[in-house]
């Protein structure tokens, strides 16, 4: 399941590890969740000029990556996922973003692992830094 920065850097075509990652996985191997695709969504609504570019990019983008809907199950992982960071505030969404990866059991791609430290069970792998 790749990340909201995974997602952007394959639209922006840089940097080419990612890219380069990517082209070794085949159709189906690769998804983002839901709400990544929302939050992308909400980056291109607030482009301004650059909207357009960045509304071809994620069409693109969504040419070959699935979307996996959040789902019943996502959403129990959600709640006790969150009670366990409630500390971690500020990172709503990446919590919701961990909760689907750990309730379909994939490994989330990103660069931020900084981010999804700490939560138990979830398999973490940066495209950025793997080469």
């Amino acid at each position: 399941m790749l990340d909201t920065n995974i997602c952007i850097y394959l639209m922006k075509h840089q940097p080419p590890q990612v890219r380069e990652r990517f082209a070794e996985c085949f159709v189906g191997d690769v998804v983002m969740s839901a709400i990544t695709l929302a939050e992308l969504e909400f980056g291109v609504a607030c482009s301004g000029e650059s909207q357009p570019k960045n509304r071809a990019a994620l069409d693109s983008l969504l040419e070959d990556i699935l979307v996996a809907p959040f789902e019943g199950q996502a959403a129990l992982t959600y709640g006790p996922l969150r009670a366990a960071h409630r500390e971690r505030n500020k990172d709503a969404l990446d919590k919701v973003i961990a909760a689907h990866a750990l309730a379909l059991g994939v490994t989330l791609v990103t660069n931020n692992e900084a981010y999804f430290r700490g939560y138990v069970g979830l398999k973490v792998e940066n495209w950025v830094n793997a080469h």
